[in-house]
């Protein structure tokens, strides 16, 4: 039986990283650069597919470890799928070595300054000239998840919003804002993020009547996408959720 469940991994990670390179295009960067929020001059990475032309956007967002290669790689993936991505630097220039670190940055970062941060990246990516202004998204992990969630909150022009075991928000008041299309990727395993926290999620999302899509990963607990997760990596869920994020993106900002 367990033979059988790894053959079975094993061809699901082979077929989506097959499909993922069938429909990768050429991309540009890494870019840096920077923009204007909240009286301070924020910076970021910038990808772009190389052809010319105008396409949609989206916001990339980090884990509480800071702006590090990994995100850098996950903006580019997007990227190479036909987006322009912008990664925000929500820390400053600052990167975490450790979890005491990361957890120490992250305190220090107030909700409503970061929000803004990510609003000032909505607004540069509207003035570029080859970015399709009324096709922009988010997408975050962790802290970032819970960041995307409160962005698609605070800017109705939003067409798509992925979290990935991102907290998630009970406030009617506060979810009626939100014109997004969402997206849930989270694991059953999570000590924080509860099955329970998720379902009620979704549903106060439906009485809304907002567009949700939450998918838990039985075997999966918190920041399972992340290779340097050591232990917690999950291959087969993570290519599923990426398969998952492509399809989303492609439905609400491409059409």
């Amino acid at each position: 039986m367990k033979l059988l469940r790894l053959a079975t991994i094993v061809l699901v990670v082979l077929a989506a990283t097959h499909f993922a390179r069938s429909q990768a295009v050429a991309v540009t960067g890494p870019q840096p650069v920077s923009f204007s929020a909240a009286g301070e001059t924020v910076h970021g990475v910038l990808y772009r597919p190389k052809a010319a032309s105008r396409y949609p956007a989206i916001v990339v967002i980090h884990e509480w470890w800071g702006l590090n290669d990994w995100v850098k790689q996950q903006a580019e993936m997007f990227a190479s799928h036909g987006y322009v991505t912008l990664a925000v630097d929500l820390y400053r220039g600052q990167v975490a070595t450790d979890q005491e670190m990361a957890h120490e940055l992250m305190r220090a970062l107030p909700q409503d300054r970061g929000v803004a941060y990510l609003r000032g990246a909505d607004r540069y990516l509207k003035s570029l000239s080859y970015v399709r202004k009324d096709r922009i998204g988010a997408v975050g992990w962790c802290m970032g998840g819970s960041f995307a969630l409160q962005f698609a909150i605070a800017e109705p022009t939003l067409r798509a919003v992925a979290i990935n075991y991102g907290a998630p928000d009970f406030d009617p008041a506060a979810l009626k804002k939100i014109h997004a299309a969402i997206l849930g990727n989270y694991g059953a395993q999570d000590r924080g993020i509860t099955p329970a926290d998720i379902q009620r999620f979704a549903a106060e999302m439906k009485k809304l009547g907002h567009p949700i899509d939450v998918k838990e990963y039985p075997d999966a607990g918190h920041a399972f996408q992340n290779p340097n997760n050591k232990g917690g990596y999950r291959a087969a869920d993570t290519q599923d959720a990426d398969q998952r994020m492509f399809a989303f993106f492609a439905k609400y900002l491409k059409r």
